[in-house]
């Protein structure tokens, strides 16, 4: 996954079609929050083309950096209630056989709604 950071005078250009054009890359937008000055988006590209894009995004005048870092669950401070479970949008948590809530990171999309539903901050997003 990368991080794209626009300013206001990249916001206005079609950046994300452009790279996916010329990195011949499919490109899934995972998140997004863009304004008229400025803008962050979360892209997911496949890792043997991941470098490419960043330097195609660059070349763009784009902040691209790749993230590595998926959810973490902290078992001291999660209770097991399962609201990270309803609102996953891809089944990242499940219910183990001894009915304790488990998380695989590695479905995770980054979306950050688990880490806003839970009530114990149980859940991060490392930067």
């Amino acid at each position: 996954m990368i991080l794209l950071k626009y300013d206001s005078r990249s916001v206005r250009e079609p950046i994300i079609a452009k790279t996916a054009i010329e990195t011949e890359t499919l490109l899934n937008i995972i998140k997004a929050s863009v304004g008229a000055r400025q803008g962050e988006i979360i892209i997911e590209v496949e890792d043997a083309k991941a470098d490419e894009v960043m330097e195609k995004l660059r070349a763009f005048g784009v902040e691209a950096v790749k993230i590595e870092g998926r959810i973490e669950k902290d078992d001291e401070l999660c209770v097991h209630c399962g609201a990270c479970i309803s609102i996953c949008p891809v089944e990242v948590f499940s219910v183990a056989d001894d009915k304790k809530v488990v998380a695989d990171s590695q479905k995770c999309i980054r979306c950050g709604v688990c880490v806003t539903v839970c009530p114990l901050s149980a859940l991060s997003l490392p930067e």
